[in-house]
């Protein structure tokens, strides 16, 4: 059927912030499809709040509502667009799909003649509600969980008694797995019961038997309006069930799965979806398995793109959420082409040759007394792909980008050695529990052992014991006298340049040198195809291995390279993809060949119609160095990619890589607290009275000088890493004992604290010699509260004229004085009138894709041109939309940890943020969050 040419508008649902269990996948699939529809000619009007996203801008729709996701924002769009026809809410998560259903409830899709189009109300309900799920699953003959729904606490406790224990609780209607949970004894039972039916919208919970331990699998389907079908990917978790599968490692294709096992679960897939309803579109079935005699249960299908979706499209080379919305306007499958080749039919299932291997990213350091324990509810915050030849190339790459401070898994002299908090780790799965299941190997825990206590696939298990014995293999040489096999093997295994010169008892320097420049042993990229080599593909979507032929070919254009932000974390999220996308774009413009280097499958930079080259690779010295030495490229952006880009940036410079924009010496000199406070000094910019220590005896005399209270910071850190407010001696102490446990050697500044005061920043853009600001934003909460949970107001409600003349006299002093080639924000501290300095970041912010949205210009496009020395500040002219007051609204996750108190210091807790604009500030949002901004003051 060819597309429905009665649907002239659509509008596109998104996801809100970033909270746990939501990330900026949807940012991916609410872009592509936004994308796929106005290649149809299709007029497309978007709603969605986030404004850290690409999916806001204005690049992507015909209108973009920045509003919050309730009924009367949709109302309002609707009423301001008569001409909308139909709403697609799949792309936009759980979020998109409740306000589609709430939506429906109230009559508004059939008040304004707008159909939902993808998905229809009975399929999203079959999907979501837990019991016509199950009812359908038996009539349709997929095995499901004994159990059953529960309205009531009373209900709930019958169900219970007649199931027995353990026993599973899944909240209808939740995001992330929010109100599940695993109950071992009935003492745990009403606890849990009640906070199960709090969590659901509807408070409804299924009760279920329990399968831990099961193994656990997810098929990426596709299927169209005439119920043809394909499986995109088959997925399968590392982890087994009882671990969320948001927090679950997870490998593509499916490695332990029996042929006749998979086409069970593949024909049950099939009957799942043609059952459940008018569905067309990505659909993501969940299913678990028995170790024992491979029964097959279902667990559950999800009617809409889901995280997995993400995962799948960059697994694969499939772009799901651009055919899903295709689908989702009356084309089916046989009717549209596959994207990568440009040639094949989009109706083909696609066939790799390489395995993936996707890793959570956690954050729990951010969460101080939260329980550690993976569960049913999500608590990653971000993920993290590796690409390779074989599973333990692809589990080490993963490894490598998780930016943890380790160099892959093993053999970086981090093991865990104490026999009894092994164990425990094995049974109680945490974010390091990889990791540990490697030390217990290394330590002679027997492999039974290991087993039971994992419940880890043997085959998994396998894998990583037999890297302890090639590891034993290299320690018996040493850098001199190591065969070219053995050094060979190491690297198809994926083992970083750094891990095997702690084997060898070397420099990395020195192995990188022995294996490239000696041994020949070089990465050669591969292309990503969806075909596994069997048609010729048009997209440059590579990663790296180690063998023959290199499918990569470097042309000879001007090139640059945009090094990525890597997993979402709290401190580094969407945000800086927004600006690596724009800056890619922006070279684009300029006639720069653009090659992006990331390893996050959850955002838009990563997909392949981005730039002109994509490198889905760890954003890791090595894995960096050998694309910069394939590619040879005029330079290198560090300053879009946040912390992740700027840690690389010595290393270019030693290495006599240009870095594009702002010096590593400038860079570096902004980071490094002591050296900072200094030209601040020389700059007679006041800032507040600070000295920089080393160790305790240091810190103690230093706080006689000062006073407290005293703000402890380390150097080189993001989020407020290991930031304190500390207003004694004792305290002072235990935290710098803390700071140097976890980041040894690093220089700590002490300041003032200036309590009471009002904090303020600014962002701008400076060439060397011109500066503009783009924007001066207020904080709601007092000093004490870091900047990214800090409520903004842009424009400041109340500074006064003579603070604003200080604060845009030190932005432009501090600009020129760190020889600014790009973006630079500054944040103030403001005391009786007077404005002082308390850091300056030389790069892209947080902050600048919201200021993007609120004044309606392109500031990161102008930066990169600034950057790559086509345009001087002057070129520009600045037209910032300037009506009224935009809010930067902090969103939190403290749901997912119920043990942890709502308190904000200076150290960074939000995992995302939203955007709201007011006409005056006698609007009851900002009387009510103005009122508030001491509530939750902590140390």
């Amino acid at each position: 059927m060819p597309k429905d040419s009665s649907i002239k508008h659509v509008l596109l649902i998104g996801s809100g912030p970033i909270v746990i269990g939501q990330a900026c996948e949807f940012d991916y699939s609410g872009s592509q499809a936004s994308r796929s529809l106005r290649e149809e000619g299709i007029k497309v009007t978007l709603i969605n709040s986030n404004p850290a996203t690409i999916m806001t801008d204005p690049v992507t729709a015909d209108n973009v509502y920045l509003l919050p996701l309730e009924k009367k924002s949709i109302i309002k769009i609707l009423q301001e667009h008569p001409d909308i026809d139909a709403v697609l809410p799949t792309m936009g998560g759980q979020t998109a799909l409740n306000l589609a259903i709430d939506c429906d409830k109230a009559g508004i899709w059939k008040k304004f003649g707008v159909r939902m189009i993808g998905v229809d109300i009975d399929a999203i309900d079959t999907a979501e509600n837990r019991e016509k799920f199950k009812a359908l699953m038996e009539k349709i003959g997929v095995g499901v969980c004994k159990g059953d729904t529960a309205t009531s606490f009373l209900q709930g406790k019958e169900i219970a008694q007649e199931i027995g224990f353990p026993l599973i609780i899944r909240a209808s209607y939740t995001l992330g797995g929010a109100g599940g949970a695993f109950v071992e004894k009935a003492e745990d039972f009403e606890k849990l019961l009640s906070a199960g039916l709090q969590a659901s919208p509807v408070h409804e919970v299924l009760i279920e038997q329990s399968i831990l331990g099961w193994k656990e699998y997810e098929l990426e389907v596709m299927r169209d309006n005439i119920g043809n079908m394909i499986v995109i990917c088959s997925i399968e978790n590392f982890d087994p069930m009882g671990v969320h599968t948001g927090d679950s490692i997870t490998v593509a294709p499916a490695m332990t799965l029996p042929d006749t096992v998979y086409q069970r679960m593949r024909n049950y897939a099939i009957t799942m979806m043609n059952s459940i309803g008018n569905f067309a579109g990505g659909c993501n079935v969940q299913f678990a398995v028995s170790p024992d005699n491979s029964e097959i249960i279902g667990i559950e299908i999800n009617p809409r793109v889901s995280r997995s979706s993400a995962l799948a499209s960059k697994a694969t080379g499939y772009p799901i959420a651009k055919v899903a919305a295709k689908l989702a306007i009356g084309y089916n499958l046989d009717e549209l082409s596959n994207s990568i080749t440009g040639t094949t039919s989009a109706f083909f299932e696609p066939a790799i040759d390489y395995v993936i291997v996707k890793i959570p990213r956690w954050n729990f350091d951010k969460f101080k007394g939260s329980d550690r324990r993976l569960g049913l509810s999500m608590k990653a915050v971000g993920e993290v792909m590796g690409i390779g030849r074989n599973f333990q190339e692809a589990l080490q790459k993963a490894c490598q980008s998780l930016e943890i401070k380790r160099n892959g898994l093993g053999a970086d002299g981090k093991e865990l050695r104490n026999q009894e908090e092994l164990l425990y780790s094995l049974a109680n799965p945490s974010w390091n529990r990889l990791f540990h299941v490697y030390d217990a190997f290394k330590l002679g825990i027997s492999f039974r052992t290991i087993q039971d206590l994992t419940k880890i696939d043997k085959w998994f298990l396998k894998q990583i014991e037999e890297l302890i014995h090639v590891e034993a293999e290299i320690e018996k040489f040493n850098i001199n006298n190591i065969p070219r096999e053995l050094m060979d093997m190491a690297k198809k295994k994926g083992y970083a340049d750094r891990q095997i010169a702690h084997l060898l008892g070397c420099l990395e320097s020195e192995v990188f040198n022995k294996r490239y420049t000696e041994m020949g042993i070089r990465r050669v990229y591969k292309l990503v195809d969806t075909c596994a080599a069997e048609f010729e593909a048009q997209t440059p979507y590579y990663y790296s291995t180690f063998g023959e032929e290199n499918e990569s070919v470097p042309s000879n254009k001007k090139k640059v390279v945009v090094l990525g932000s890597g997993p979402n974390r709290v401190g580094q999220g969407i945000e800086f993809d927004y600006s690596c996308v724009h800056g890619v774009l922006a070279a684009k413009e300029c006639g720069y060949e653009t090659i992006m280097i990331n390893c996050n499958p959850e955002t838009v930079s990563t997909d392949p119609d981005i730039s002109d080259k994509l490198y889905f690779e760890p954003v890791f010295w090595e894995h960096i160095y050998e694309i910069i030495l394939q590619e040879n490229p005029i330079g290198v952006i560090v300053q879009l990619g946040g912390q992740t880009a700027l840690k690389l940036a010595e290393k270019m410079d030693k290495y006599g890589i240009p870095i594009i924009g702002t010096s590593y010496e400038a860079l570096d000199l902004a980071e490094d607290r002591g050296r900072f406070s200094t030209l601040l000094k020389e700059n007679e910019v006041p800032y507040p009275e600070f000295g920089t220590i080393h160790n305790t005896d240091e810190a103690l005399e230093l706080c006689k000088t000062i006073g407290f209270p005293l703000l402890v910071r380390p150097s080189y850190v993001l989020g407020g890493q290991g930031m304190k407010i500390v207003i004694n001696e004792k305290e002072l102490e235990e935290h710098v004992v803390n700071v140097l446990k976890d980041i040894p050697n690093n220089e700590i500044l002490l300041d003032h604290f200036l309590e009471g005061a009002i904090e303020a920043e600014a962002d701008a853009i400076c060439d060397g010699e011109n500066v503009y600001i783009i924007g001066i934003m207020q904080h709601i909460e007092p000093a004490g509260i870091h900047s990214g949970d800090s409520y903004a107001v842009l424009p400041p409600y109340n500074l006064g004229d003579y603070v604003m003349r200080q604060i845009e006299t030190y932005t432009h002093k501090i600009a020129l004085a760190l020889k600014t080639v790009g973006l630079i924000n500054i944040q103030f501290a403001i005391k009786n009138d007077r404005v002082y300095v308390i850091e300056a970041n030389p790069r892209a912010s947080r902050t600048v894709p919201f200021i993007c949205k609120a004044y309606q210009e392109p500031y990161v496009n102008y930066a990169t041109k600034v950057m790559l020395g086509e345009k001087k500040v002057t070129d520009f002219e600045f037209k910032p939309v300037k009506k009224g007051y935009a809010i930067k609204e902090p969103v939190f996750s403290f749901h997912k940890f119920p043990n942890v108190n709502k308190e904000l210091g200076p150290e960074m807790k939000s995992t995302g943020e939203a955007i709201y604009f007011i006409d005056d500030l006698m609007d009851d949002y900002f009387l009510k969050i103005y009122a508030e901004r001491n509530l939750y003051l902590s140390r």
